[in-house]
């Protein structure tokens, strides 16, 4: 067969009906294992030094027992709060109580339309793992005091003294000026004991759980505390700057937040109440813009107006043999 014969067999140039033979292509030895560790030495030691530079702390967990340690006063101020239902998830709204008007997106009350999805009564997060220790008479006796009494009265004794230790130095329980506050700094005290035993976090994670694998209500505790956000601003997490930090006990930790936690810096989200919501609102529609790009005039054609991908991907064509 003649050189003109075998060309004329051959697709036109631009022509898609004919695929090129793959055997008619130039060829060479490759090493895949070669490439291969090449490629694992060469990403390991990337990792290692970009990890060395700016990688992120990963600290321990904070369990009841630390703050407990760390703070004492604290933990009585965060349990006269729950009893007085003042803390920050007492009044935080859906989905654990009605107590707030919980965030809206465009005027749509989101919160509101989901409902109170985990019910948590604050004063439990206190009275619950007191109930549960045998205790001595004065436990009981407040115990059976503050049942006895009426929903105001709870109120009033709970809320004087929340003002009493803030207003005494260094929110020191022992302190405190004196005041009706009932048996409120009994059981706040009996609180502090029983976390700094350990003896907390099983009381609250086995509540309405039969695996105890629910930590809801002590992340909640926890945070209605000034010690974890004290102990945030401290590692640059108070929320004032971009970043992340790794979930404790995995790794990587959570790469995926960064365009969540990006939006929180730049307004109207950074000054809005309602943050959570639009930045959630923000990120459907980014995620259903990505879902149907093919689907977009427009935004389809940008392949086309720079066509990057041709730096890498050719048209196949045909060698001529002579």
């Amino acid at each position: 067969m003649t050189a003109t014969q075998t060309r004329s067999r051959l697709p036109a140039h631009g022509s898609r009906s004919v695929t090129p033979d793959s055997h008619d292509f130039p060829t060479r030895p490759y090493d895949l294992v070669k490439e291969f560790v090449i490629a694992l030495a060469v990403v390991s030691l990337l990792t290692l030094g970009l990890s060395a530079a700016f990688s992120s702390p990963d600290d321990e967990a904070i369990t009841m027992a630390d703050w407990a340690k760390a703070a004492p006063a604290d933990v009585v101020a965060t349990a006269a709060g729950e009893l007085a239902g003042t803390t920050t998830s007492a009044t935080y709204g859906p989905p654990y109580n009605d107590n707030g008007p919980g965030m809206t997106l465009l005027g749509v009350p989101l919160q509101r339309w989901a409902g109170v999805r985990i019910p948590v009564d604050s004063a439990d997060l206190v009275l619950v793992p007191l109930r549960q220790q045998s205790g001595g008479p004065l436990l009981r006796s407040a115990l059976a005091t503050w049942t006895a009494a009426s929903a105001t009265q709870q109120e009033a004794w709970a809320t004087a003294y929340s003002d009493a230790l803030a207003a005494a130095p260094d929110g020191d329980p022992a302190q405190v000026a004196n005041g009706d506050y009932g048996p409120v700094p009994v059981l706040a005290n009996a609180f502090l004991s029983v976390a700094s035993s350990g003896g907390l976090e099983g009381a609250l994670t086995s509540s309405g759980s039969f695996y105890g694998t629910d930590v809801t209500r002590s992340m909640l505790l926890l945070a209605d505390g000034a010690y974890l956000e004290n102990r945030a601003v401290a590692e640059h997490l108070g929320g004032d700057q971009w970043g992340m930090m790794n979930e404790v006990g995995n790794y990587p930790g959570q790469p995926w937040m960064w365009l969540y936690t990006f939006w929180y810096q730049v307004k109207p989200f950074s000054t809005s109440e309602n943050a959570d919501a639009l930045v959630w609102g923000l990120m459907m529609v980014l995620t259903l813009a990505l879902m149907f790009l093919p689907f977009i005039p427009g935004l389809r054609s940008i392949p086309r107006w720079i066509p990057v991908h041709r730096l890498i991907w050719r048209r196949p064509v045909a060698p001529r043999k002579s």
